[in-house]
Formats: structure tokens, C-alpha cells, sequence
């Protein structure tokens, strides 16, 4: 069973939070979870509640896990100096002598640790019905008596609005969502607004909605594009967050009016607290990134990518951006920064001193992260807005 550790940090009243990528566990699953159950479960009354404090309470990991925490035999050599049983005895004391005094730590006051297992990607159809739910069941009653929290599951907005705008099909979540309560699991729900597929450890393929690929297919500047202007139907560029491509809607409409339509649909889930948490999907893979190494383009690691910022949406932001600045020559991406499998001191742009330095390239820097940033504030406000009262959070790309 792969398993995935969600290691997050909570931030209360609304407030969202940025939290590690998910950790993927390739390892016997009832091994994992013995490890992981804690000694002692604190009462609820332990627990800080949303109202008490507005700081941001970080839940440890596993991984977090000081050492001392852990219990090691003490480490005994058998070498045999020589055949006298004078030098045996001496360079066994020798040995023992030199090894660290660990002392088992006693884990039941620390903080309890939380454990989510992520169901497979594929456990929702196409046609938003539960696939095996049979053997889902026996799995989850299985998780169940090892002791963990609950699961967390992706919505994909590919299978949910798959065939028109605000036509909503939550059938298959809804019986997932029940099996759950049933066996007094928990939930943490992401918001999947990317395709699936065509990425390391994806085995299912789900695209984006079809409506929205129709509309792609006469407007392919709603994706993003790389300076040969082959675009990634992987999610919508940032450029089109305000711009009303999708039938009359932003994107950012299109996002919120997804998640208030889950709110409302699930709302005795939230309200009977089997939902704990909300991920909202931020970009590729659900990440707060720039799809910079899609590898059905062609990237491999250790490649260093490419800029992907030349549908006509962000192109204008660039412009727009020069000609404030009083630079209007500076309203284009670089020429110089090579192709998804170059290395940096093979380009113009990246190699030691080059033009990423420049005032163009700092200029050109700091408007590209800038675009990604107002779009992770913008989609997120909108989580707020849907899930007001909910812990939510997001994934920032390559923390692990």
C-alpha cells in the first residue's frame, strides 16, 4: 500500500497556511501505522479549539520527530581481538564503553501526531462513481483498526463539472464521503483544479473538465505556454484569473463557485466535523508552481525548464508591467534562458553572471514570482470566502 503522510500547519479563523508536500510512504502500511500510532491520545479538552488562540498551531511529523524520541538497543560489538578470552572481554568493554547512552524517552506527554492516509487518485470514475467500493470499504476498516485519523481524497474538478459549467455531480464522493463517517474516520478534501496524469507516480488520467478543453481548443492562450508556444492543458494559466473566458465567468469564479457548491453539498460533513480540512489546488499538480518540467513536453531531470509565461493573458501583464516600470523594451520573456533539458551554466540567462542578474533579469524575476504569489493570494481569498470556519491549506512545490 503506498501511503502518504500529511504533515501541515493550521492557522485558525479563516487565516490559510502553506503546507509541506506530501511525503510518499512506499512501505508496508500496518508497519508504518504501528509505528505511528501514539502511546497516549490526549482528551479533548488538551486540544486547543479555533477560538482560543489565532497563532499558527504546527502539528509535528513524523519525521519531525526528534531522535531521542526513538528506542535503540544499545549497539555490542562481537569482535574478536584475538583468540584470548582476556582480549574478547577487553575490546568488548572497549566498544561499549565508546557507545552513545541512549536513554528511552517515555512518548506519552508529547504532542499527539495526527495520520492521514491519501486513498488512491483513481477511487472516483470518470462518471463520479465509486470504484470498488466493496474492497475500499474492507481497506478502510482495515486503516480503521490501526488507528489512524482518516483519509484524505482529491475532488477533481475534471470529474465533478466534467460536462457543463455549474452542472455538479458529487454522487460518488457523497458515498465515499458516508463510508467514511460510518467507520468514525476523519476527512481532509483537496480541491484538485489540475489535470491527472502524465506525472511521476500518476497512474490514473483525468483531465479538466470537457467544456473547459472545448473552449481551450479555440483559445489555447487559457493555458500556459512555454516561448515556443506549445501550451499545457495541465490547468489555467494565472492570466486568465480575472478574465471572463470560461462562458461568461473568471477563473477565480469558476474556483469559488466549485468550492461553495462542495460546501453546500457537504455541509453536515463540515458540520459534524468528519471534514477537518480543506486543500485548495493552486496550481500543477496542485501545487503553488509555474508547470516549468512537464515531462510529456520532453523534460527530464536534471533539467532546469522553462518559463512559462507566453499566453497573450500573462504576455500583457509583462507589457503592462515594463511600460509602468518606464521600460517598455523589457515587456517580453528572455531569449537567452535555454529548453527544458539545458543546464544553467549552458544558457546566457542563468550560467554565473549572467543576465538574471541584470536590471532586465531582476526586473523580468521579480514580476514572474510576483504573478504566481497574487494568484495563490487571489484563489485562496476565494477558499476563504467558500470555507469560512474551515482549516484549509495548500501545497508549496519541492518541500518536502
Amino acid at each position: 500500500m503506498s501511503l502518504s503522510l500529511s504533515p501541515h500547519i493550521h492557522t485558525r479563523n479563516g487565516s490559510y497556511s502553506t503546507r509541506r508536500r506530501e511525503l510518499q510512504m512506499a512501505i508496508p502500511a500496518m508497519q508504518l501505522l504501528r509505528c505511528a500510532t501514539p502511546l497516549t491520545r490526549p482528551s479533548s479538552a488538551a486540544m486547543p479549539s479555533s477560538s482560543q488562540s489565532q497563532m499558527a498551531v504546527v502539528r509535528p511529523t513524523l519525521s519531525a520527530l526528534p531522535l531521542r524520541s526513538l528506542s535503540y538497543g544499545h549497539f555490542r560489538s562481537s569482535l574478536v581481538v584475538n583468540s584470548s578470552a582476556r582480549s574478547r572481554t577487553r575490546a568488548s568493554a572497549m566498544v561499549e564503553d565508546q557507545s552513545p547512552k541512549v536513554q528511552e524517552s517515555d512518548l506519552s506527554g508529547t504532542a499527539y501526531v495526527p495520520v492521514y492516509v491519501m486513498l488512491p487518485l483513481g477511487v472516483i470514475s470518470m462518471d463520479c462513481e465509486l470504484v470498488d467500493p466493496d474492497n475500499l470499504l474492507k481497506e478502510l476498516q482495515i486503516l480503521k483498526s490501526a488507528n489512524v485519523d482518516g483519509v484524505m481524497v482529491d475532488c477533481w474538478w475534471g470529474i465533478v463539472e466534467r460536462h457543463a459549467p455549474q452542472k455538479y455531480n458529487w454522487s460518488g464522493y457523497k458515498s465515499l464521503f458516508q463510508i467514511v463517517r460510518d467507520l468514525d474516520l476523519k476527512l481532509q478534501v483537496v480541491m484538485s483544479f489540475h489535470e491527472c496524469g502524465g506525472n511521476v507516480g500518476d497512474d490514473v488520467h483525468i483531465p479538466l473538465p470537457q467544456w473547459v478543453a472545448e473552449i481551450g481548443q479555440r483559445n489555447p492562450d487559457m493555458f500556459f505556454k512555454n516561448r515556443e508556444g506549445r501550451p499545457n492543458p495541465e490547468c489555467l494559466t494565472w492570466g486568465v484569473d480575472e478574465e471572463r473566458v470560461l462562458r461568461g465567468r473568471t477563473a477565480l469564479e469558476v474556483y469559488f463557485e466549485y468550492m461553495r457548491s462542495f460546501r453546500v453539498e457537504f455541509d453536515e460533513f463540515f458540520e459534524g466535523g468528519i471534514i477537518s480540512e480543506i486543500e485548495i489546488g493552486l496550481g500543477p499538480c496542485g501545487e503553488l508552481r509555474y508547470p516549468s518540467y512537464p515531462e510529456k513536453h520532453g523534460w527530464k531531470y536534471p533539467g532546469i525548464g522553462e518559463f512559462q509565461c507566453y499566453d497573450q493573458y500573462l504576455l500583457t501583464s509583462l507589457k503592462t508591467a515594463a511600460e509602468v516600470g518606464g521600460h517598455s523594451l523589457w515587456g517580453s520573456g528572455p531569449d537567452n534562458a535555454g529548453s527544458y533539458n539545458s543546464r544553467p551554466h549552458e544558457t546566457v540567462f542563468f550560467r554565473d553572471g549572467g543576465e538574471y542578474d541584470s536590471d532586465y533579469g531582476r526586473f523580468f524575476l521579480n514580476w514572474y514570482s510576483q504573478v504566481l504569489v497574487d494568484h495563490g493570494d487571489r484563489v485562496l481569498a476565494q477558499a476563504n470566502l467558500a470555507f469560512e470556519g474551515t482549516c484549509i491549506a495548500a501545497k508549496a512545490s519541492q518541500l518536502f
